[in-house]
């Protein structure tokens, strides 16, 4: 039997990294794959582990355990009801393992980062409304990715709606 393929998804739980997460979930997964949401926080995160982990990542949880735990709390991530209940269709449904992977930084440069560590066979990310002029500044997370990432990545359109 081939080897689990390790699916990446960059998650910050806004509507678009969702809808990307189920865009994977319907159209890419298969059974027995490892969906990993990958969460890139800002640097300012000051507890001991983060030194630890500042450049590997925290390690790959499951995500019923990373929900359980104090984690979300302790790395300031606020989980969202919809993301759990795909997570949850997917383990059930396509018989997935759904692991968590939160890196500190910049989003472009850790998400890359990922990629070559986890390692990561493919990355879906949506593409998430920078205003333009922070864009013009920042240049596009999505398409910085695209550029440099060293497997297939997925950019999952939004409608131009801004919530």
């Amino acid at each position: 039997m081939a080897s689990a393929r390790r699916l990446g998804i960059a998650m910050d739980f806004s509507p678009c990294s969702i809808k990307a997460f189920q865009w994977t979930v319907d159209n890419i997964v298969k059974e027995g794959d490892n969906l990993i949401l990958i969460i890139i926080r800002p640097e300012e995160y000051e507890h001991g582990e983060m030194q630890l982990w500042e450049v590997t990542g925290s390690p790959l949880t499951p995500l019923g355990e990373f929900i359980n735990s104090d984690l979300p709390k302790k790395y300031e991530i606020k989980t969202d009801p919809e993301v759990l209940k795909i997570a949850t269709t997917a383990i059930e449904q396509k018989k997935v393992v759904v692991l968590v992977k939160v890196y500190w930084g910049d989003a472009r440069e850790k998400l890359c980062e990922a990629i070559e560590q986890v390692p990561l066979d493919g990355l879906t990310m949506g593409n998430r409304g920078l205003g333009t002029l922070r864009r013009a500044i920042m240049g596009s997370v999505s398409n910085y990715v695209v550029n440099n990432a060293s497997c297939p990545v997925t950019v999952v359109k939004s409608s131009g709606q801004h919530h």
